[in-house]
């Protein structure tokens, strides 16, 4: 079975490929094709690939090109995972946000509206080529914001495209493990919104909700990191565990600070980081999976770091330190290639699952997975605060979407203006002028 990883020179490629090396049943993941656009990027990932699969006899073989075509072409999954305008992009969208006052993170606010709006033309392109030379594929899309993109790539791949995250799964292995569950895997979790705009509502052992036993105890609701980063009395009042990037929306005053004071934004950091590491690949004589190793330790423990400061939550539990999002890959992988039935929390159209949002809206909801792919679970209605913002949100997407269709310059600013945490049309325009001014992709904006 082959597998293509879009993005293949990215820092994050390895943990796909360790997951993969755990796997070893029949129908399994035979060939991994690694994309990218920097071929020394793609020189040092695949260094880092062939030290973990050193002692692993039955190892995926792995090959590289920078032809998208060549990578595509027979791919029984593709696994998508690119970055457009890399980490200078991201750090660019984090500086002209801030400069205006907003919050520029890469997925929530005005910087995740203008990654989106620089991602989804390319992420089209993508869903079409894979469309014509690969229609029996498979594209989980992890390129960010991911509901955004998965929705763009939809309109060309149907059902065939599934968006995953790892923060649900995250979120749900910290509350089952402060409740005691022994085994995460039986729990049900209650979870439904957007990428990166979710709350859980419950979670169910042998039949019946923790949850409120959680909420009716203070002192295990503020032990995890949820609790340290929305405080018990906020939790409490919710009735529900939000997602922590809706930290970003409750808190959004105290972030935005913390994030002008910071000595360099998130992407500036892993820009940096990123290309010390890429660097010393260039030493042949360097261990290329202990370097990763250790620049990936980094990076796990500043994770929402400024966010932790402002909410005094403190370092990260070392529990949360490992990341996830290739454990949901695999899985899913694994339950369409085998019919390896499972439930897992990904994005997906909504067909009837949330009344608020029409049948084509990409949301974030437990899914029945099997061989023909993910099917979103019946949920309860989510309380109105919850739909205000998710209802708001999903307006902004259409309108991100609305503007790289047409390359309209004035939707665009709609889409800066109508969101919650951009609190004018003027800041908007200059958003618009700003991005517009640094970002070559988002020429096509007339």
């Amino acid at each position: 079975m082959k597998l293509t990883i879009l993005g293949g020179g990215g820092f994050r490629v390895p943990l796909v490929y360790g997951a993969l090396l755990g796997d070893h049943a029949e129908g399994r993941v035979t060939q991994v094709v690694l994309h990218d656009l920097d071929a020394q990027r793609l020189s040092a990932v695949t260094r880092v690939l062939a030290e973990q699969a050193a002692d692993v006899p039955d190892a995926p073989e792995v090959t590289a090109t920078t032809d998208l075509d060549e990578a595509l072409r027979g791919a029984d999954f593709v696994f998508s995972a690119i970055r457009v305008g890399g980490l200078e992009g991201r750090a660019n969208d984090e500086r002209v946000a801030l400069a205006e006052g907003v919050l520029g993170q890469e997925t929530v606010g005005a910087g995740g509206i203008a990654y989106g709006l620089r991602t989804v033309p390319v992420a089209v392109d993508v869903a079409r080529r894979v469309a014509r030379l690969a229609p029996d594929a498979w594209v989980i899309n992890f390129t960010n914001p991911a509901g955004l993109v998965t929705e763009a790539m939809s309109r060309h791949l149907g059902d065939r495209v599934i968006g995953i995250c790892d923060s649900p799964v995250g979120l749900g292995r910290r509350i089952a493990r402060v409740l005691g569950v022994q085994n995460p895997a039986e729990a049900w979790i209650d979870y439904v919104g957007l990428n990166h705009l979710g709350w859980v509502r419950g979670l169910r052992v042998a039949g019946r909700d923790e949850l409120p036993r959680l909420l009716d105890d203070p002192g295990l609701l503020g032990s995890f990191e949820e609790g340290k980063l929305f405080g018990v009395d906020w939790l409490r009042s919710l009735g529900a565990i939000p997602n922590e990037y809706l930290h970003y929306y409750y808190f959004n005053r105290e972030a935005v600070r913390a994030y002008q004071e910071a000595e360099q934004t998130r992407g500036a950091f892993l820009r940096d980081q990123q290309a010390r590491f890429y660097a010393e690949m260039r030493n042949p004589d360097a261990s290329a999976l202990k370097a990763w190793d250790a620049t990936r330790a980094e990076r796990e423990a500043t994770y929402m770091a400024e966010n932790r400061e402002t909410a005094g939550a403190g370092e990260r539990d070392a529990d949360d330190l490992s990341g996830g999002y290739e454990k949901v890959a695999l899985a899913l992988m694994r339950a369409i290639a085998r019919d390896e039935r499972t439930t897992l929390i990904l994005n997906v159209r909504n067909r009837s699952t949330l009344s608020v949002l029409d049948s084509e809206a990409v949301i974030e909801v437990p899914c029945l997975v099997d061989a023909n792919g993910a099917h979103p679970v019946a949920v309860d209605p989510l309380p109105d605060h919850a739909t205000g913002l998710v209802c708001a949100v999903k307006a902004v997407e259409r309108e991100v979407l609305a503007a790289a269709d047409s390359g309209s310059r004035t939707t665009a600013v709609k889409a800066f203006a109508l969101h919650p945490l951009v609190d004018s049309v003027n800041v908007a325009r200059r958003l618009v002028d700003g991005y517009t001014a640094v970002h070559p992709g988002l020429s096509y904006l007339k």
